[in-house]
């Protein structure tokens, strides 16, 4: 699946970032839309921006937690954001201790330049959009 228009106010959001953070952001962008797009139950993602950055949430099913890119001030990384309430950013270091570098129960860092690590980051990604889902199978049992 290729991802949709941006929309005009997501798409300034983007050019506003350092041009190496907003070129892998919108390669993260492609990467949520198709990760989206193999859940059946995670339905059409709304983009939007929130605190001005933009953001993936899954209104339409409510399966997932939102997922928000954007730059942390002392870093030169891009960022993959997650509510810090969610246990989300504890089990991606779980998955994946040494692929990525991590920041508090927040945030996903990435490199600007290299290869994106797709594989890895797909898992990270589907876990966000169904976040909901596991957790309501989780009380149910």
């Amino acid at each position: 699946m290729t991802a949709p228009t941006l929309p005009r106010d997501v798409n300034r959001a983007f050019d506003a970032f350092p041009a190496p953070i907003g070129k892998r952001l919108l390669q993260v962008r492609d990467l949520i839309f198709a990760t989206a797009a193999a859940y059946d139950n995670v339905g059409r993602l709304t983009e939007t921006l929130k605190w001005g950055e933009p953001a993936y949430l899954t209104d339409e099913t409510g399966s997932g937690s939102t997922i928000r890119l954007g730059r942390l001030k002392d870093s030169d990384h891009a960022a993959i954001l997650f509510n810090c309430k969610t246990t989300l950013v504890d089990t991606f270091r779980e998955r994946f201790p040494d692929q990525f570098e991590y920041r508090q129960t927040r945030a996903l860092l990435l490199p600007v330049a290299g290869k994106l690590p797709k594989q890895e980051l797909s898992v990270c990604l589907s876990l966000a959009l169904t976040y909901h889902l596991d957790r309501r199978g989780k009380k149910a049992r």
